[in-house]
């Protein structure tokens, strides 16, 4: 059974953008969700718990998402729900995940402008090990490789430099 769920919440983390060895683009991020109500006793509103949601996203939208979401943003979510456990070196936790079928900017917090892309062009880009810390293949596309794509440009094919981890573009 597929659970789907829509979220609001901030990207908690700058999205990361790969291309796996077979060429399907991905991109994740984390995304916090808070839940706020009206204290009637402090006459204020306060933040609740706070959910941590990693978002996963394919295809063309994983290339729209690279280009068009930053760290700090308001976005809305709507996707497959996965809960998992996981055990490592001892220690236990549980990852909840979202593979997005859609999102966007949250238009409750600003403005913002669409701009439609041509559809899914291939980059070009072959996957590239990292190294002993990553566990799967990776590269990182350019953000001019990236904005080609939402824009329908193809793009010959070339190496990718790949990048520091923690600020892919």
């Amino acid at each position: 059974m597929t659970d789907n769920i829509t979220l609001t919440g901030t990207v908690g983390s700058d999205p990361r953008a790969v291309t796996t060895a077979e060429g399907l683009a991905v991109t994740s991020f984390r995304l916090a969700s808070s839940q706020r109500r009206f204290d009637r006793a402090q006459e204020k509103w306060v933040d609740g718990d706070t959910n941590w949601y990693t978002i996963t996203t394919f295809r063309q939208l994983a290339a729209n998402t690279a280009v068009s979401v930053k760290k700090g943003e308001r976005i809305v979510v709507s996707g497959r729900l996965r809960v998992r456990d996981w055990e490592l070196n001892g220690k236990r936790g549980i990852n909840v995940d979202v593979e997005a079928d859609a999102l966007g900017h949250d238009l409750s917090w600003g403005t913002a402008s669409f701009s439609r892309g041509a559809g899914a062009v291939s980059t070009g880009v072959s996957a590239v090990s990292t190294g002993a810390s990553t566990t799967a293949a990776q590269a990182f596309p350019t953000e001019a490789q990236l904005e080609a794509i939402v824009e329908g440009q193809p793009q010959p094919h070339s190496t990718v430099e790949v990048r520091d981890a923690e600020t892919p573009f």
